[in-house]
């Protein structure tokens, strides 16, 4: 079990040799990953699914430490679904926990890593406590640039798109928006993922081959990768890999990338419709530090 809790960095003389040699194709610059297996890898192992669920989470930390050295700027996980608010309350307040704790511990590395935190999701949905620490992680990176990681946590791809489309609505209703505003473009920008770049590669581990309602709207001309690795189990050597089938796949994604970009409403200025946005940026990030005034308080 050491191995797995084992956060040491240094890379072996294969490791980074199949890094340098990695480096010399195209190397996505954002990379998400559906985090799938902890479960099944702690029956495996006759442990609780609390201790699957904790090793995962040092996985992930391992993987915020091998992406620089690879070159990608930009990860986004699947932490927690919607969907998983329906497993059983002892599992969901776990995790919960777990995740207050890891995000306290690694204040420090975030700072020291440059890494900038952003949670995706419902945040409404998330105890109170979960959503302070949620703010306080989000406002004390928010200057950070040498790694931006976004936790899809309460999320689900559908709500997601459904909340951009009451956004809308609502910005229509009170006059700050009209009809004709619409568009694919406006729909991108009042996604909870309205700062982040293109994702280029998606990950899957577990062996599982489905999206389970993660980044739809993101990912029309994104590489997926699915790898029969449980996610405790997975390892550099599977994230080389995953970025090597990218690099063999290339040309086709940048292909469609260009033709999808093409077909996209072309981005016109529009006052009104930066005004609103504007505005939509500024009550999320009021609503952070209204969260942020309960831990001081």
């Amino acid at each position: 079990m050491n191995q797995y809790k084992n956060n040491e960095t240094k890379l072996s003389f294969f490791e980074n040799l199949a890094i340098k040699i990695i480096k010399q194709g195209p190397i996505p610059k954002h990379i998400a990953f559906i985090m799938d297996g902890n479960r099944r890898w702690a029956t495996n192992f006759n442990l609780n699914k609390s201790e699957g669920h904790e090793f995962g989470s040092e996985k992930l930390s391992k993987i915020l430490k091998w992406c620089p050295k690879i070159g990608i700027k930009e990860v986004t996980v699947y932490a927690f679904s919607i969907e998983n608010f329906k497993r059983s309350q002892d599992e969901v307040n776990a995790i919960m926990k777990l995740f207050i704790r890891k995000l306290l511990e690694k204040e420090q590395e975030l700072h020291e890593k440059g890494i900038k935190v952003k949670v995706i999701g419902n945040l409404d949905m998330l105890p109170n406590d979960v959503q302070k620490v949620v703010a306080d992680a989000m406002l004390s990176t928010k200057d950070n640039s040498k790694l931006n990681l976004n936790i899809a946590f309460a999320y689900s791809s559908r709500e997601e798109i459904t909340n951009s489309i009451k956004t809308i609505v609502e910005g229509v209703e009170n006059n700050e928006l009209i009809l004709e505003d619409l568009d694919n473009v406006l729909i991108d920008e009042c996604l909870y993922t309205n700062q982040s770049s293109p994702v280029d590669l998606l990950v899957r581990t577990s062996g599982e081959m489905r999206f389970s309602d993660f980044l739809l709207w993101q990912v029309p001309s994104t590489v997926f990768y699915f790898t029969t690795s449980l996610w405790p189990d997975f390892t550099l050597w599977h994230l080389l890999a995953a970025v090597f089938y990218y690099q063999r796949n290339y040309t086709q994604a940048k292909a469609l990338k260009e033709h999808y970009n093409q077909t996209r409403p072309a981005i016109t200025n529009n006052p009104r419709v930066d005004k609103f946005l504007a505005n939509l940026e500024e009550k999320r990030c009021t609503k952070l530090v209204e969260m942020n005034r309960l831990i001081k308080s």
